[in-house]
């Protein structure tokens, strides 16, 4: 499948992975020391809900256009800084914006943190380029989103996140999701990475969780949101996120987050989460 970001932005993808990314940044700023937030497949950072990508698709109808009403109580709790990170970006872009990773990246990152964003189509990477190298704390790269997360870790600052967001467009991409996490994580042991995946059948997903789970020396987590049933692999049912090192309060807050998002976020009648740890901790 071809995920282009420009089309799909703040669909139910982009919802769970969002929300996830902040609470996983929102824990590494626990310690004062800086860290290094990765982001290898960036696109280009801000989108317009009434531009023409989105708009030809329309998904973010039934994404963030179906939680502008509150969660659960302790999943909003979970939610603030997510939805303070739209807010804060709407208000300075107008309330059809939308922040892509890029975008939510700078808006929590702290004055000692650094960002690098990657970005492979030249138009995407200019765009980017344009909004977001100027600011100081962050750099905007023209590569190949897989040579760069090699090149670029370890970072100097030791501690730090790798968001791995490709766009799917190739044979085999999900199958080299999980070769690329695992290349990684040898060479940066302590580094938290998490890898965005499509899901329009389970049985692909199984297989590389199943291998990560054989093969990562460290702790993982299979994250998932299901919209619709799998069984029907016509389309997009589902996403996930396979993190590895993930901080302690992941899980519980997985567990709070995701059946809330399942339950606002169905299609119909089927909605589904799963959180599962992988590796040598389950």
């Amino acid at each position: 499948m071809n995920y282009r970001h420009a089309f799909h932005a703040g669909n139910f993808a982009d919802v769970m992975k969002h929300a996830l990314l902040v609470r996983i940044i929102a824990y590494l700023q626990r310690k004062e020391t800086p860290l290094r937030v990765i982001d290898t497949h960036a696109g280009i950072g801000l989108y317009d809900l009434a531009g023409d990508e989105s708009g030809r698709t329309g998904e973010w109808v039934d994404g963030i256009g179906r939680i502008d009403e509150a969660l659960t109580p302790d999943a909003e709790v979970l939610l603030a800084p997510y939805r303070k990170v739209i807010a804060d970006v709407r208000a300075r872009h107008g309330e059809t914006a939308y922040p892509g990773s890029p975008a939510i990246i700078r808006e929590i990152l702290r004055r000692q943190d650094r960002g690098v964003f990657v970005e492979l189509h030249p138009a995407d990477y200019k765009v980017l380029s344009d909004a977001f190298n100027e600011v100081t704390n962050l750099k905007v790269l023209h590569l190949d989103g897989w040579t760069a997360l090699h090149a670029l870790i370890p970072p100097k600052e030791k501690r730090g996140l790798v968001l791995i967001d490709p766009p799917y467009e190739k044979p085999n991409e999900l199958e080299r999701l999980g070769d690329e996490l695992l290349a990684a994580v040898k060479k940066w042991p302590t580094g938290v990475y998490a890898g965005w995946y499509p899901i329009k059948a389970l049985a692909p997903v199984d297989a590389v969780a199943a291998r990560l789970h054989a093969e990562c020396p460290r702790p993982g987590l299979r994250l998932e949101l299901l919209v619709d049933d799998p069984r029907d692999a016509t389309r997009l049912n589902g996403s996930g996120l396979f993190v590895i090192n993930p901080p302690w309060s992941l899980r519980e807050e997985a567990e709070t987050l995701l059946p809330a998002l399942a339950e606002r976020l169905s299609r119909g009648a089927y909605g589904g989460y799963r959180c599962e740890a992988f590796g040598p901790s389950a």
